[in-house]
């Protein structure tokens, strides 16, 4: 299974032809970008209210998060086109305008603005068009499920693009991590010699200054070196490090939904790498823990668009 994008567009149009009808245009337009759920807003026919409840559900059944926007045109053929004006409402309307522009001033109505209230005009209902409605219904719910698919198809191959990208940023994670394992500030010699010069230095110190009562006891500074040493060891965070990247690669192998999890990871990869950081007390090793730092945030930001 491949992982998907959570970005995509997709545009389908189909025709439809009822029966002892013309041929009617429909197109479907759907749009998506990151979400941290499935959230989704539609725009559907007049007289078609009902559908969203059915378009939701579909949508659920195919993808799992995003931000979606979803368009529909319906194209029936002008001889098709029949509307008759809802007389009493319009009635209504013109007595209430008449008396707002009598009273405040206001401008007359115009005939756009009053055809374009809501009721206004309506499509004439009678059985045949009943019918009629619910097979462009179920050729609206066809289609939809085609433009999904289409859709889906976009977001797979904007997911194997991504796979590639983030399984490229893991392996570099990998790389580092063995890069500071290797070191050789790392060594038991470089610590030795590390801490031994700093111990050199404190007693010299404190030999040049023979006015100060502070006394230092030799054995007891080797000491008190090798524990600090022993607290900037980073062995246990480049273990996990090799953890992390393993989980990373299984996940982008699985496919399907993963981003919540690597997203997880992404967070796991930082803590590590900031810990590497303070720990550090080589040069070396605070350069690949700042590259180490970069190389996880470009992870973490294209996670974010991943289902």
């Amino acid at each position: 299974m491949t992982v998907q994008s959570m970005t995509g567009f997709a545009r389908h149009t189909a025709t439809f032809t009822p029966e002892n009808g013309a041929e009617t245009r429909i197109s479907w337009e759907i749009r998506c970008v990151n979400g941290k759920g499935l959230d989704a807003r539609f725009r559907t026919p007049n007289g078609f209210d009902d559908l969203e409840q059915l378009l939701r559900a579909a949508l659920g059944r195919v993808f799992s998060r995003g931000s979606f926007q979803v368009n529909v045109t319906v194209e029936e053929p002008e001889a098709q086109v029949k509307l008759v004006i809802n007389e009493a409402l319009l009635s209504k309307v013109m007595q209430t305008a008449l008396q707002l522009q009598n009273q405040y001033g206001l401008a007359p109505a115009s005939v756009d603005a009053v055809l374009n209230l809501k009721g206004i005009l309506e499509p004439p209902q009678t059985e045949a068009d009943e019918a009629a409605k619910a097979a462009l219904k179920a050729a609206l719910l066809s289609f939809f499920d085609e433009a999904l698919e289409a859709l889906k198809q976009m977001r797979l191959q904007e997911g194997k693009r991504l796979s590639d990208l983030l399984g490229g940023h893991v392996d570099r994670i990998a790389e580092l991590a063995v890069l500071a394992r290797q070191d050789g500030s790392r060594s038991a010699d470089a610590i030795r010699e590390r801490l031994a010069g700093q111990v050199a230095l404190l007693l010299e110190a404190v030999n040049s200054n023979r006015s100060s009562a502070l006394v230092l006891d030799e054995q007891r500074l080797h000491m008190e070196a090798a524990f600090l040493a022993t607290k900037a060891d980073i062995q246990e965070e480049l273990d996990r490090l090799d953890m992390h990247v393993a989980a990373a690669h299984k996940l982008l192998t699985d496919g399907g939904p993963v981003g919540r999890k690597l997203d997880f990871l992404s967070q796991e990869f930082n803590r590590e790498t900031n810990t590497l950081c303070s720990k550090s007390n080589a040069a070396s090793i605070t350069a690949i823990g700042l590259e180490l730092k970069a190389v996880v945030d470009q992870f973490r930001e294209q996670v974010q668009n991943l289902e």
